[in-house]
C-alpha cells in the first residue's frame, strides 16, 4: 500500500490555547493532533486503539505561530506500521495554509494487564492496511 489512511479537524485557536502573548502555547498542537488522530481511530471504527497505545516518542518541529482567533487544520497520517509500534506524521496549518507545527508521535500497543508492548491485533493490522 503506498498510502496509509489520514484525517483532519479544523479548530478556532481559543484564549485557553494561548500563552500570555496571545499565540499558541506548545501544549495547544498537541491537542489539536490528539483530537485529528481520534478522528482517525473513529473512521478506521477502532476505538479499542486508544486506552492501548501510549505515547513512546513526540517530536514537534514549530515554525510559525497561530494567533488567538484564527483557524487552523490539524492533519494526521499513518507513517508507519510496526509490530508493536505505530508512528503518526502531523501538520498543523494556518488558515493562510502555512505549516505552523508538524512532527510524528509515536505509539506502542500495550494491552489492558500487559506491561510492555505487545504485536497490534490483527484487527487492527487489517484495519489500518487496508483503509
Amino acid at each position: 500500500m503506498d498510502r496509509f489512511p489520514e484525517a483532519s479537524v479544523e479548530r478556532t485557536v481559543e484564549w485557553v490555547d494561548t500563552d500570555a502573548s496571545g499565540h499558541q502555547h506548545n501544549s495547544a498542537i498537541l491537542r489539536w493532533v490528539e483530537a485529528a488522530e481520534a478522528e482517525l481511530f473513529r473512521a478506521l471504527e477502532l476505538p479499542d486503539y486508544f486506552p492501548s497505545a501510549p505515547r513512546v516518542q513526540q517530536v514537534i518541529n514549530y515554525k510559525a505561530k497561530l494567533w488567538f482567533g484564527q483557524r487552523i487544520t490539524s492533519t494526521v497520517r499513518i507513517h508507519a506500521l510496526g509490530r508493536t509500534s505505530l508512528t503518526l506524521e502531523f501538520e498543523v496549518t494556518s488558515d493562510g495554509g502555512d505549516v505552523a507545527a508538524y512532527g510524528t508521535v509515536t505509539t506502542v500497543h500495550v494491552p489492558q494487564g500487559a506491561t510492555s508492548a505487545q504485536p497490534w491485533p490483527e484487527h487492527v493490522v487489517r484495519a489500518v492496511k487496508g483503509a
